[in-house]
């Protein structure tokens, strides 16, 4: 190995630390996704999430300087667990058709949120901070993008001029009907899930042909749907 000797055990004395940094970073995270599964934005303070992770205040202060500064974290936690699960093949069974595809990726998205009351609440509820949407629209830009990508996999796709951007208004549109189903019932409701999918197919209708010839789905396909986080260009957070 190359390189001054001290400084490879520098690096190596440090990887304990960073680790544990890592650690105790997705410890006040849990914390903080157990607040606020129940309780609202502005209810839940840095002390309460210190106690919840029974760790000391000035251990929060040195990750998270406010309450929103957390949250946005979580958020982009929450984004990369819906990213991944919006990469995820689909194949018991395979879509015949993009709106099956479409519908099949919103019943899991709807599912998974449902199943975590906090994303709920950072994504659809009413006390959202422009940070927390920024960080939101930033997951939803990177899903549209692999989303392309995912209907090439399956589908012979036509040219269509901005067709992310349209993919974007589509998912910003199932957005709006899952906040409106949040707000009224305090959840994704199975009715409005099935409005919002149509409402983005009928969207889409304007630029998607009614029907789209399968392909044969490779697994070359399927592995450049990912799309690296550091690899969106108007990501806020991707020097951080």
């Amino acid at each position: 190995m190359s390189g001054d000797p001290l400084s490879r055990l520098e690096i190596a004395a440090s990887r304990p630390m960073r680790r544990r940094g890592v650690e105790r970073h997705n410890l006040l995270l849990d914390a903080t996704e157990r607040l606020l599964s129940e309780n609202s934005n502005e209810d839940v303070s840095l002390a309460q999430i210190a106690e919840a992770a029974d760790v000391p205040l000035a251990s929060v202060y040195h990750f998270f300087p406010n309450r929103n500064a957390a949250f946005v974290a979580l958020a982009m936690r929450f984004n990369e667990e819906i990213y991944r699960l919006s990469i995820t093949p689909l194949t018991d069974p395979v879509p015949q058709t993009w709106q099956e595809l479409l519908d099949m990726k919103h019943t899991r998205a709807a599912a998974f949120q449902n199943s975590r009351p906090a994303a709920l609440r950072l994504f659809l509820g009413a006390g959202v901070s422009v940070a927390v949407r920024n960080a939101d629209l930033s997951g939803n830009t990177r899903i549209a993008r692999s989303r392309e990508r995912l209907f090439d996999a399956y589908f012979h796709m036509p040219y269509i001029p901005e067709f992310i951007e349209r993919l974007e208004i589509a998912g910003a549109s199932m957005d709006g009907i899952w906040a409106l189903s949040y707000g009224r019932h305090g959840r994704i409701t199975d009715e409005y899930r099935r409005e919002a999918t149509a409402s983005a197919i009928d969207y889409l209708r304007r630029f998607l042909p009614e029907f789209l010839p399968r392909k044969q789905v490779t697994q070359r396909a399927l592995d450049r749907i990912y799309i690296p986080l550091d690899e969106l260009s108007d990501n806020p957070f991707a020097t951080e």
